[in-house]
């Protein structure tokens, strides 16, 4: 049996494009699975339904393999679990020269062997392209800092009276018990929003 699975990132994304690659190979649509989330883990509600029904000796079908999953360590223990524990096969139609696995299958123990060294071959390739996703973005980060851009949560507003209770309570006027009673706040509140103040990352509310 012939499956088919779709995936976008987002619910806004289109799965046309996809959809039709998969009807165009003659899968039914009963047979074509649609996710529309992140590939970051593979807790997908399709894939897990596909991971249900698919058995030895069907044939899975993805447009691209990062349709498959973003986590390329997950991507090489899912791509086993398919082809050796269930028998089935993987074909990804964006190279399939590289990617299917039947190619591997019929060369036996040589096949495995090659498959395991593409495998860690994909592996080492993503993680490289990681790291240089985060270089780029850290660079990013740099020239939008310098750019003025600021990140982060904008500061909180603390009032008036939170600023002359401890201004008061600093200067030894009143007990910090004193201090939260004036602007009714409890312990874990009140020193919380103390060591924010201190460290400069509240607004003083002129209202």
């Amino acid at each position: 049996m012939n499956l088919g699975y779709v995936r976008v990132s987002t619910k806004e994304q289109n799965t046309e494009r996809q959809i039709k690659k998969m009807k165009e190979l003659g899968i039914e649509d009963r047979y074509i699975f649609i996710d529309k989330q992140s590939g970051k883990d593979f807790n997908r509600p399709q894939y897990q339904a596909l991971r249900l029904i698919i058995r030895e000796g069907d044939l899975l079908y993805l447009d691209a393999l990062d349709r498959l999953g973003r986590d390329y360590d997950g991507i090489i223990r899912e791509w086993k679990l398919i082809t050796r524990e269930l028998n089935a096969d993987i074909v990804v139609l964006e190279n399939e020269t590289l990617f299917d696995s039947r190619k591997f299958r019929t060369m036996g123990d040589l096949g495995k062997l090659m498959e395991d060294q593409f495998l860690s071959l994909l592996s080492y390739v993503a993680e490289q392209e990681r790291k240089k996703t985060k270089l780029r973005q850290a660079e990013g980060i740099e020239i939008a800092l310098n750019n003025g851009v600021k990140f982060g949560r904008p500061k909180q507003k603390i009032t008036t009276e939170f600023v002359n209770a401890y201004d008061e309570w600093k200067a030894e006027r009143i007990t910090a018990v004193g201090a939260m009673k004036r602007v009714n706040m409890k312990p874990n509140t009140f020193y919380r929003r103390v060591a924010d103040y201190e460290s400069g990352s509240l607004l003083v509310s002129q209202s």
